[in-house]
């Protein structure tokens, strides 16, 4: 494993952290590199993209003049599309450019791209990327410090609402969280900064031996036990109505009075 040093916002050396090399040590390979960043961008493309055909154009529907015996060329419609003004045959319509692109593609191009940054010792681990003020000042002075280079990539794990708004206006710096780290971002940047959260959980989800957790088989099932049965409410409130309180019924007479 390589031992890359922890450093602060002055840059000075704070502690070391230890970088898998399955991760940070792998090797680069530009195939991936390419399909990752080529799915990156066309997944950023709009694609409202429209052109209006020949019943969209505003125009009348009339015929301009009889079909023969003008000596004129035949027309049907000022719409057309050989007129100026006219519809547009076979333009572009909105679709989605993004397609599909493998898990472990994605995953191969981001060990790749860390990988090849590690190497051109262009990547560094900071012990916390927490800023005590929002202004932009603050951290332009801060990444002067440690490399001064035009664009850097900043990753912190967790919200970091300080961070965001100090490197929202500043040119060619971008912050992102590991989870949505992208290939294309980490290779656009000349400086990514890590933070040592980021690190933990970037080894964690880049490892290629990860097992996922295996839940054990159950043979049987034990049914559960019956509930006890309650007393009918009905027949606990006939039993406690007492005997005299039951209205005689009148006995009916024979014959006539």
């Amino acid at each position: 494993m390589a031992v890359v040093d922890v450093v602060n916002w002055d840059g000075k050396k704070v502690g070391e952290v230890e970088l898998a090399d399955a991760i940070f040590g792998a090797k680069v390979n530009q195939h991936l590199l390419h399909e990752a960043s080529r799915w990156h961008l066309r997944e950023l493309r709009s694609g409202t993209h429209k052109t209006k055909d020949k019943s969209e154009v505003s125009g009348a529907g009339r015929k301009l003049w009889r079909q023969k015996g003008t000596g004129r060329a035949r027309v049907g419609s000022i719409r057309s599309p050989l007129w100026r003004h006219g519809g547009t045959v076979h333009g572009p319509k909105p679709r989605s450019y993004g397609y599909a692109l493998p898990k472990k593609m994605l995953l191969g191009a981001l060990r790749s791209a860390l990988s090849a940054k590690l190497a051109e010792q262009k990547l560094t681990v900071l012990d916390a990327l927490e800023l005590e003020s929002h202004k932009t000042q603050g951290l332009r002075k801060a990444l002067g410090k440690l490399n001064g280079s035009k664009s850097a990539l900043l990753v912190s794990h967790g919200e970091n609402r300080n961070l965001e708004l100090a490197s929202r206006n500043l040119e060619g710096v971008k912050v992102s969280e590991p989870h949505v780290l992208q290939p294309y971002d980490v290779l656009r940047h000349d400086l990514v900064l890590l933070s040592k959260d980021a690190v933990l959980r970037l080894s964690h989800t880049l490892d290629p031996e990860k097992r996922p957790v295996v839940v054990p088989d159950v043979a049987t099932i034990a049914p559960a036990a019956a509930p006890a049965k309650a007393a009918a409410p009905k027949a606990a409130a006939k039993k406690a109505k007492p005997a005299a309180a039951k209205a005689a019924k009148p006995a009916k007479k024979k014959g006539r009075e």
